[in-house]
């Protein structure tokens, strides 16, 4: 961890178009310019949200939705059904409307007009074809004779092999090479193109160039695309393998994270490109002379102006109007000032991660006591580490995506006696090697045909179970090859030693400069409880390739306990309190800080209590029984979401779907969301938010030198907004930017899924994440921030953040200012 958490942000590579290549980048800048148009992917494993118009957000939203439509026919915005039934229901009234209208130039009659009228189509000039694209308009859309969907088949295929993480059985040849030169290894002995027509693959292929940017350059000028063209074309091409492409692009974030730059982006767009020409030069005159036409329309000037007032016109009045009730909903809300709380010491204080699934629950539990006390903060709580679970070399992030570990902290067993956890880890290890032999048993070329005959009848019990959501139909991956004792043991080891040759834990003088750090962050300094409860979050499903989804996005995608555990261990180190006052925070003798878990499936808190002193017995049962009365609470509030009747014994069948292996809705997650707030508690104590706000606890008048906010702005407001942003863009638009079916769905390289059996990898949210088969779960709209500081010191935070300033410039998200008179926008 850095003293300064503003130096980590801004070393987060924002653009990752570095690339290993012996051309000089200027003849490079359309691919930098295309290549820095893609968003990450995380892989499943540590699968967070991720913007999907993160290479876009330097352009206004409503030039975003025209290039996109440009470049590939892509709908950013909401389609006119939907905004139809919003008109129909009235939850876009007629003053929104006329509003909107007005701040865009135009007439509430016009926008009336141009709703009740055939829509009107955008124009496509300037809009760069590719060659599959024209091979499939002279083939009339035939299914079979698509090449588009035939290449991206293929490249998938290969894609999916070369990436893979321990999913295949068999692991691709020539994998330890580079992308583009295992791709052009493995081509000289695939005969499917040429078995599709495509006789001229093979030779083309052997004839690129090594290099994969001289590639793409020479295919370009073979191709005879404009100049002016290229960056759009090379986009488009990117966008036909989007899924893929983001893996790609996450490996070079990656890689940026160290300083360092990835290839895999740039080969995969030279495997993309390199097959366009294969095409290219398969095909016979008819298709040559529609190219040629196409290149001709390509070469034209690309800033066309739109119809006068087309479906994305329409689509961003309305998408405002939509927005407006939200603004007036949330404005009303905090305008009511600071709410004034009992004075003296809190009877608990316990700290939520700020995503909005703990809204809710914060809320039930502070109606439990008079003198609770609740707080919002990032679920990482300020460590951003690296954790290493027992048995393993390296761990997982436990931080934001936009950082990079700072310390790797290691687990080991607590009150381990000389040698359990060498014998522990002997035995887990010695486990997972008899596992891994079963499952090569289970898959190998004989044996997986006897399998099924022989042993298949000795599943019946486990099977039974898991089909009626009795057991789980996997371990859980924390605990797995353990012995329920040593499970329960497990915990994170922060004295600092050597493990593997690198450093792991906290010396003494990082402990004390990150605990002033975090508290100092939570705007906890003075009036600490007896007992504080540091509560991360995750989930329980089974049977859930995007489970990582529903976890700490806070921690990387991870459940949160690694990291409360973390800043409880450290809070409580007699060092770091004996150093605290010097550093002017307080923390009475008699205060303890407790590490929890939120289950946001059951609402279920578990405490991790095992050290505390018996001084405290009292006050954790007291509030282990506040803690269940207000998950009782929180699941019979979200009981109509999950359609259970309202008879139900709502406990039970919360349960029942955490561990039902056919259950596609086992909760809803980040849906609906729609505000991030920063500011005291007092401003939104007993306000019921719906489970739709961000809620970080942030107190401006103990922020010297205004570093916290802005901290704020620069890391969890663009997380944030992240999250606003995927569930906004696969709510409008899922067939492009969201998974699909869930029901579909197959795992491809332990990295993302297909929808059925091929395709290209599915990004975003699926389909059940937004919908509940009747009705969105989620109403598209752009993040509304309210931040509780002087708007000066805003001003100076975004003066300093041109990237972040871009965000609320180009209204990808609302920010405004809140003071004691209401709220105001900021420009």
């Amino acid at each position: 961890m850095q003293t300064d958490a503003t130096d980590l942000i801004e070393s987060a590579p924002m653009t990752d178009t570095a690339v290993a290549t012996s051309i000089p980048l200027a003849e490079a800048d359309p691919v930098a310019t295309a290549c820095a148009r893609i968003a990450p992917l995380w892989p499943l494993k540590a699968f967070v949200a991720v913007n999907p118009f993160l290479g876009l957000t330097d352009l206004h939203f409503g030039d975003a939705a025209r290039l996109l439509h440009r470049v590939a026919g892509i709908d950013m915005l909401p389609a006119r059904a939907f905004w139809t039934a919003m008109r129909t229901e009235g939850r876009i009234s007629d003053a929104d409307l006329a509003q909107a209208a007005q701040a865009h130039g135009t007439t509430f009659e016009t926008v009336t007009a141009a709703l009740a009228a055939a829509p009107v189509p955008p124009s496509t000039a300037g809009r760069i074809a590719t060659v599959a694209e024209v091979l499939d308009r002279l083939a009339d859309g035939d299914r079979q004779a698509s090449r588009t969907a035939f290449m991206i088949d293929e490249i998938a295929k290969f894609a999916a092999a070369w990436f893979d993480e321990g999913q295949a059985a068999w692991r691709l040849p020539g994998a330890t090479m580079g992308l583009y030169a295992a791709w052009r290894a493995t081509a000289a002995h695939d005969r499917n193109p040429a078995a599709m027509g495509i006789r001229t693959f093979q030779a083309t292929v052997a004839g690129a160039d090594a290099d994969p940017l001289r590639a793409i350059q020479a295919t370009l000028d073979e191709i005879g695309m404009p100049a002016n063209a290229r960056a759009d074309y090379l986009h488009r091409a990117l966008l036909d393998i989007a899924g893929w492409a983001g893996v790609a692009r996450w490996h070079g974030w990656q890689a940026g994270l160290k300083g360092e730059s990835d290839p895999a982006l740039v080969d995969l767009l030279a495997i993309r490109v390199v097959w366009g020409l294969a095409l290219y030069r398969a095909q016979d005159k008819r298709f040559h002379d529609a190219w040629r036409l196409a290149m001709a329309e390509a070469g034209h000037a690309l800033a066309v102006a739109p119809p006068a007032f087309d479906e994305i016109a329409l689509g961003l009045v309305l998408q405002d109007a939509y927005e407006i009730a939200v603004h007036r909903h949330f404005s009303g809300l905090l305008a009511r000032g600071e709410l004034a709380r009992a004075d003296g010491r809190p009877e608990a204080q316990v700290a939520f991660c700020i995503d909005v699934r703990s809204e809710p629950f914060r809320r039930a539990l502070e109606a439990q006591a008079p003198g609770i006390e609740t707080i919002g903060f990032a679920g990482f709580f300020g460590f951003a580490i690296e954790y290493v679970p027992i048995g393993r070399e390296t761990g997982g992030a436990q931080c934001p995506v936009l950082l990079a570990p700072g310390v790797t902290v290691c687990e080991g067993l607590a009150h381990a006696r000389e040698g359990e956890e060498a014998e522990a880890l002997g035995i887990r290890l010695l486990r997972r090697r008899a596992v891994k032999a079963w499952k090569a048993f289970k898959l190998a070329a004989v044996s997986t045909f006897a399998f099924v005959e022989t042993i298949g009848l000795s599943f019946a019990v486990k099977i039974g179970g898991d089909a009626l959501a009795r057991t789980r139909p996997a371990p859980d991956p924390r605990f797995d090859n353990l012995d329920p004792d040593a499970a329960r043991r497990l915990t994170p080891v922060i004295e600092a030693k050597t493990v593997g040759g690198r450093p792991t834990g906290f010396p003494p003088e990082l402990r004390l400069q990150s605990a002033e750090t975090v508290l100092r962050a939570m705007s906890m300094t003075e009036n600490f409880a007896r007992l504080v409860v540091l509560a991360g979050h995750g989930s329980t499903t089974v049977n859930n390739p995007h489970a990582a989804g529903l976890d700490c996005g806070a921690c990387g995608g991870h459940t949160g306990e690694a990291n409360a555990r973390v800043a409880a261990a450290i809070l409580n180190d007699p060092l770091v309190r004996a150093g605290l006052p010097a550093r002017g925070i307080h923390v009475p003798d008699d205060t303890i800080f407790v590490a929890g878990l939120h289950d946001t499936t059951t609402d279920a808190v578990t405490l991790y209590d095992d050290d505390a002193p018996a001084s405290h017995a009292e006050d954790l049962a007291r509030l282990r029984r506040w803690l269940a009365a207000a998950g009782a609470a929180t699941r019979r509030e979200r009981a109509p979401t999950l359609a259970l009747a309202p008879g139900a014994d709502i406990d039970a069948a919360v349960a029942e779907r955490a561990r039902d292996w056919a259950q596609v809705r086992p909760e809803w997650a980040l849906a609906n969301n729609a505000a991030f707030i920063a500011a005291p508690r007092a401003r939104t104590y007993g306000l019921d938010l719906g489970g739709r706000a961000f809620l970080h606890s942030y107190d401006w008048r103990k922020d010297s030198g205004f570093k916290i906010l802005e901290l704020i702005l620069t890391a969890p407001m663009v997380v944030a907004s992240w999250i606003n942003l995927q569930y906004y863009a696969s709510t409008a638009n899922n067939a492009v930017f969201g998974a699909g079916n869930k029901v579909l769905h197959n795992v491809a390289g332990a990295l993302g899924v297909i929808e059925g059996n091929a395709g290209d990898l599915r990004v975003g949210l699926p389909w059940q994440s937004v919908h509940d088969g009747t009705r969105f779960m989620h109403e598209p709209v752009r993040l509304t921030v309210a931040v509780d500081a002087p708007r000066e010191a805003i001003d100076a935070v975004l003066a300093n953040h041109p990237q972040v300033a871009a965000l609320v410039r180009n209204r990808w998200l609302h920010l405004w200012c809140i003071a004691d008179g209401g709220v105001a926008a900021v420009d």
